[in-house]
Parts: C-alpha cells; structure tokens; sequence
C-alpha cells in the first residue's frame, strides 16, 4: 500500500508540476525532476510518512526496476531513430557533425576534468571524471524538437538539427560504455591493466550490439504471429524487458569479464526491428504512449534520488559548474569545426552549437548507471549529482537559447509562434 501512495503521488506531482512549467515555457522534465525533490527525502519525505513521499534514499532504491525499465525503453526509443531509409536521407554532413562534435565535447570535457582532479583529487576522483567526460556528449532531442515545433522552426540549421540530435545519443551510448568500462577498471579495488582498461569495455560493446542485434531479429520474428494492436503491444513491452534482464547478465571467461551496457543492447534491439519490421512504425507510436507514466515516474524518482547535502560543500558546485561550462564550450566548438569541416551554410557554422546545449533523458539514465555501479565506489554518486544539477539548468536555459538560436538564423518567424488551437479553429472557420 505504501509503495502504491509513494508512486501515485510521485507520477501525479510530476504532472500537476508540468502544467506549472508550462505557464513559464520550461520543458516538463524540469519539472518532473523538481517534483523529485518535493517528495523526496529533504521536503515530504523528511516528515517521515510512509506513502506521503521517499523517506530516505534506501526508498527510493527500492523502485531501482522502475528506473532500468525507463533506461531500456529510452535506448529502444533512440534505436527506432536509425532506420536505413532514414539515415540516407541525413547525408555526409549531417553525419560528420552528428559524430565529430559529440567526440570533440567528450574530450575537451575530459581533459578539463581530469586537469581539476590533478588540483584537488579528494573531491574529484579520476573515475568520475572520466566518465562524466562521456555523459557531456549526450543531448536532450526531445527538448530541442519541442522548440522546432513549437515555433515551427524552418530552415538550414533546422534541417541539419534534426539528425544530428538522431545520431547525438546513439553516439554519446558509444562513448559512454568505452568510458565508463576504463572509469570502471580504475575503480576502488579494481585491477587496472590493457585487459581491464582495453579489452573488456571493447567486448562489452561488441557482446552488447551481437545480443541486441539477436534479440531484435527474434522480436521481429514474434511480432508476426500477432495481429492485433494489444498482442503486439504486449509483445513489444515483453521484448524489451527480456532484453533489459539479458544485459545485466555477467559472467567470466578466463581472466575477463564479459558484461553488456543495457542501453547498448536496448539501442540495438530498437535499430534491428525498426529496419526488418514493416509495421513498426505504427507500432512505436503505441508504445510511447504505454511508457509516457513510466518516463515521469523515472524523472520524479531521479529528481528524488538528489543528494541535496552535497551541494553544501563549495568544491562540489565549483565541479558542477566547471562541467557546465566545458561541456557548453564542447558542444558550441564541436559543432562550429565539424560543420565548417562538412562546408555547412554560414548560419549552421555559426547558430548550430547552441541547439545542442539541452542535457535531460539519456544523460541521467548514464548516470544512473554509474550511480549503481558498485566499482565506482561514492564516485558514482558524485557523478550523478553533478548531472542531475547540470540537467536541471541547461533544461532551464537550453530551450529558451535553442529558440533564439534558431530566431536569428532566421529558421523561426519573428512573430514568434502561433497558437494550435487558434489554427485549428481558424481552418474549421469557428
């Protein structure tokens, strides 16, 4: 019963916040994270009410599922983005970026990071900055895409955006489960050596893209004994957990460890059945609507999970803003030498970097991940929070430049946008 209240007033907190949000122009995962927070241990759950909200971390960990759940369907969602007919279509340039500038912000996070855990190692440990390193390469599509809609943004930067944000988060997943296997192999206790650091985050990447690339032909396969809308739903949604409980399988072959990135093999499942089945489309669209409370509950839960204490220790802010500001030089100088690189249109070159900025979904499902990892010690907790805080002001600012970006590469009307309601009453001649 206490369960059931926890997360009935954790989903409808996140919503009612939402509608809060949206009379600011804030994109709902801010204020589902900050509906974290509410219920969370330091607001409701410091009353210690059972079912009234989270009363201390070890309740939250208690709805861990949820949150790998959430995780699965996120990377199964971006693996539906690569669909072959697609990616023709995003073109030489669109891919150079798409890859360049999420690999020039990993580095140059990286590099700055590691510089500031030379100066002070006891609050940053080199794991954690290593893979935060990763984590900065991640962004937010579905707050990017809302500002193109919103404002039915048109135009050279927008055409390009569109599959560079596609590619962004499969990219930032290829970096992240390099990093995070070496973060890994540095841990507390951990042997550190070509097969731990090299070989073992390799073989997790290429065990995770054989074992989604199976389990996406053998859902394809199932798909077809069934034909109506609810069977194949239910099929999809019991996919996609087998393939979430397959990839935290771990085992050991000689000295080297095998294991699997669940968002790796969820990305691939979602890639391979887009590509072999010819409804799945149709069938996406069912199934975002099934995750829609799953994301909030995810969201809210994650804005729970806040260690509120660490930011009372000045070094730990100086960390999350010195992320922030190397991952915004990151994205913005990424973007401005791979499309001058790709001979992009001036106003790309110029404007393109700042469409990049917003940080939410994939990146707080890595962090999670590290956060959970028991190599990593308290480092994992480290890095969640210094995400969690970037997350939240880059969702309060990245929208809002996403627009004036794209205002004045001249992709958005000056008018600025107009109401869906009024159109539609205008069309119907109401």
């Amino acid at each position: 019963m206490e369960a059931l209240l926890s997360l009935s007033i954790a989903l409808l907190a996140g919503l009612l916040l939402s509608r809060l949000a949206k009379l600011f122009q804030l994109p709902a995962v801010t204020a589902y994270l900050v509906a974290g927070i509410l219920v969370g241990p330091y607001c409701l759950g410091a009353f210690g009410v059972k079912g009234l909200g989270f009363v201390n971390m070890h309740d939250i960990e208690t709805y861990s599922i949820l949150s790998d759940v959430a995780l699965g369907f996120i990377a199964f969602s971006i693996g539906n983005e690569f669909r072959i007919s697609q990616l023709k279509k995003i073109g030489k340039q669109a891919t150079i970026v798409g890859v360049l500038q999420a690999v020039i912000t990993t580095v140059l996070v990286d590099i700055v990071l590691i510089l500031l855990h030379l100066a002070m190692p006891d609050k940053l440990p080199l794991p954690a900055a290593i893979t935060l390193g990763a984590i900065a390469s991640a962004t937010a599509p579905a707050a990017t895409l809302m500002v193109v809609k919103q404002y039915k943004a048109k135009g050279p930067v927008t055409d390009i955006l569109l599959p560079v944000v596609a590619l962004d988060d499969a990219v930032g997943l290829v970096l992240f489960a390099i990093s995070f296997g070496v973060a890994k192999s540095l841990g507390a206790g951990a042997a550190i050596g070509v097969v731990s650091v090299v070989v073992e985050p390799l073989l997790e990447i290429l065990c995770s893209l054989a074992l989604g690339a199976i389990m996406g032909y053998l859902f394809s396969l199932c798909e077809k004994f069934f034909h109506s809308r609810s069977k194949r739903l239910a099929v999809s949604v019991g996919f996609v957990f087998m393939t979430i409980g397959l990839s935290m399988l771990k085992f050991k072959i000689g000295g080297v460890h095998i294991g699997f990135s669940s968002l790796l093999v969820c990305m691939m499942l979602g890639t391979v059945f887009c590509n072999i089945c010819d409804f799945s489309e149709n069938l996406m669209d069912r199934v975002d609507r099934w995750t829609a409370p799953l994301f909030v509950l995810f969201f809210v839960i994650s804005g729970a999970e806040l260690e509120l204490s660490v930011f009372t220790d000045l070094m730990i802010i100086v960390i999350g803003l010195v992320y922030i500001i190397s991952r915004s030089a990151g994205k913005y100088g990424g973007a401005y030498v791979s499309a001058r690189l790709s001979k992009c249109e001036p106003n790309v070159v110029k404007y393109l970097g700042i469409t990049l900025l917003p940080q939410a979904g994939v990146a707080l499902g890595m962090a999670d991940m590290a956060k959970n990892a028991i190599e990593l010690g308290s480092a994992g907790l480290l890095i969640f929070n210094i995400t969690l805080f970037a997350v939240l002001v880059y969702e309060l600012i990245g929208p809002a430049l996403t627009k004036m970006a794209l205002l004045k590469a001249g992709d958005i009307n000056p008018e600025g946008k107009t109401s869906a309601r009024h159109h539609s009453l205008k069309n119907t001649g109401k």
